[in-house]
């Protein structure tokens, strides 16, 4: 089945909110179809979102990222409108936010809290800071503009779905989403949206420091993978400097007294520097296979886009 509008909702133990938000995107987008994918849930979630008129279906390996790999695997749509169940993203952007996909060729739409009520409404001052410093990390180091780096709010094309490959298990797969956009080139379109706070009843299922942590990692990780030369010839720099810093004082011994006195530093420093090369080589001959790597990219999006018309094509031939 190929949707116009696909809704798609991670859950796990949301049964306080999930209810209001498929009645409310329902409302918003009478065409679409809602798909709740039950992550593990305790409290009824599956049950309750039947109830409201949402297609259920279920992910067992514990986490969103994996949730997230199976909604996309699983569902053809012209569009995609990822929401979290918590009812903090209000439906009522629901339009505005899948327009750019829709009219403009936009492959991904983030819906921007921090631009509008995020500080105001979120009571919990880390969560404040991390998304500051995580915006300001992944903007700096890519070279992007994306306002909002770990919303859950977000509309995605066809190709950007079928092209995306998930790796982050758990609450990383936004940051990891927004990277690997701006890397390939992606257009990307902000809409600010406003952002209301849990109410009461409902837990958030982010912990503050462990999931900052594995952010923080991801970020890492995607600068050495999407980035390897400036990644190595920061730490080949690094090394060189070492090396300058211990040699120097060496050096200057021996050109005074014509001896070495410090052998153990001089080998040391011979390792460094033969490290800070070997760095800055991987860095370039990974870099070229990263280049190889956003060609074929540019082939299976080409690819990808094909098998959309494809799919279209036979479902108008259905109708």
């Amino acid at each position: 089945m190929f949707d116009k509008i696909a809704v798609l909702i991670p859950c796990y133990n949301e049964s306080a909110t999930i209810a209001k938000v498929v009645r409310d995107f329902r409302n918003e987008l009478p065409e679409a179809t809602i798909y709740v994918y039950d992550n593990n849930s305790t409290d009824g979630t599956a049950e309750i979102a039947k109830e409201a008129g949402a297609i259920v279906r279920y992910e067992y390996k514990q986490g969103k990222g994996n949730v997230i790999r199976s909604m996309f695997r699983d569902i053809d749509a012209e569009v995609y409108l990822m929401i979290d169940g918590d009812d903090t993203y209000p439906a009522e952007h629901a339009r505005e936010m899948i327009a750019p996909v829709l009219n403009k060729g936009a492959h991904m739409v983030v819906g921007d809290r921090l631009s509008s009520t995020y500080f105001t409404e979120n009571k919990r001052p880390f969560h404040n800071f991390g998304n500051t410093f995580v915006r300001f990390a992944v903007n700096k180091i890519f070279k992007s503009d994306i306002q909002d780096i770990m919303t859950g709010y977000r509309a995605f094309s066809y190709e950007f779905v079928k092209t995306f490959p998930v790796i982050s298990k758990n609450f990383e797969i936004e940051t990891e989403m927004t990277i690997h956009a701006v890397d390939k080139n992606l257009n990307v379109a902000n809409v600010i949206i406003d952002y209301r706070d849990r109410q009461e009843g409902s837990v958030s299922k982010l912990n503050t420091v462990q999931d900052g942590i594995k952010v923080i990692f991801t970020i890492v990780k995607m600068f050495k993978n999407y980035r390897p030369f400036v990644f190595f010839s920061v730490i080949a720099a690094f090394l060189l400097l070492l090396t300058v810093i211990f040699f120097c004082p060496v050096l200057i011994k021996y050109l005074v007294d014509g001896v070495v006195t410090r052998m153990p530093t001089l080998v040391v420093c011979g390792f460094t520097s033969i490290s800070a090369l070997v760095c800055w080589f991987s860095g370039l001959l990974l870099s070229t296979l990263v280049s190889q790597h956003r060609q074929n990219f540019e082939f299976n999006l080409q690819a990808a886009s094909n098998r959309k018309k494809d799919i279209q094509n036979k479902a108008d031939v259905n109708r």
